[in-house]
């Protein structure tokens, strides 16, 4: 009896190591497929991984990475929204899911979530610049300008925040504002602010 009990321990633990191995290379295989832009592998891989352990929240978020890149905005919305469930404080589900509703024009669900990633980490950059081009949609420009600059504030050499006020201040029609923050951004060698100045600014 004690010998049939070691064997079928012994058989548990290998299989034990074996599921977990197994969960692991599904997801690591997820995450080369998804860098190299095969999508529809990626999400396969993460499926199985997610099969394997259902509260497994990285892979949630990375499934809904991969189905956000394929435009699939709602699938990506569920997945980072499981992720949360999971973890409530995972900040980057928090800004993915805000990108994801922006692209479904649901600006103000957007916001909140870009603010909730901001709350959990006040120095989020990205959420900042994100929020401001919400806020710019809903044409709260002084709101979106206020949210690029303390980007700015915080990242110096944000050329993107830099051009996106600079959209903002040409909004409330102040245009040397505007062009300030335009070649800011091109001289910093982004090639849309660039093409701001050359439109806007001569």
């Amino acid at each position: 009896m004690k010998k049939k009990l070691k064997v079928l321990l012994i058989l548990f633990f290998t299989s034990s190591l074996y599921s977990q191995s197994t969960l692991e290379e599904y997801y690591y295989a997820g995450v080369a497929k998804y860098k190299f832009k095969d999508h529809y592998g990626a999400i396969a891989d993460y499926t199985k991984a997610i099969k394997l352990d259902p509260s497994y929240t990285y892979a949630y978020h990375n499934r809904g990475l991969a189905k956000n890149k394929l435009k699939d905005y709602n699938g990506a919305i569920a997945d980072y929204s499981k992720a949360i469930e999971l973890d409530p404080n995972y900040t980057y589900a928090y800004n993915n899911r805000g990108l994801a509703k922006n692209k479904l024009k649901d600006y103000n669900g957007a916001i909140a979530d870009y603010s909730k990633a901001i709350e959990l980490d006040p120095n989020y950059t990205n959420a900042y610049n994100n929020r401001g081009l919400a806020k710019d949609k809903l044409k709260d420009y002084n709101g979106a300008i206020a949210d690029y600059s303390k980007a700015i504030e915080l990242d110096p050499n944000y050329t993107y925040a830099y051009n996106n006020r600079g959209v903002s201040k040409w909004h409330l029609k102040d245009n040397i504002g505007a062009c300030s923050d335009f070649r800011k951004a091109t001289y910093m060698g982004l090639k849309i602010a660039q093409n701001n100045v050359r439109d806007y600014c001569e």
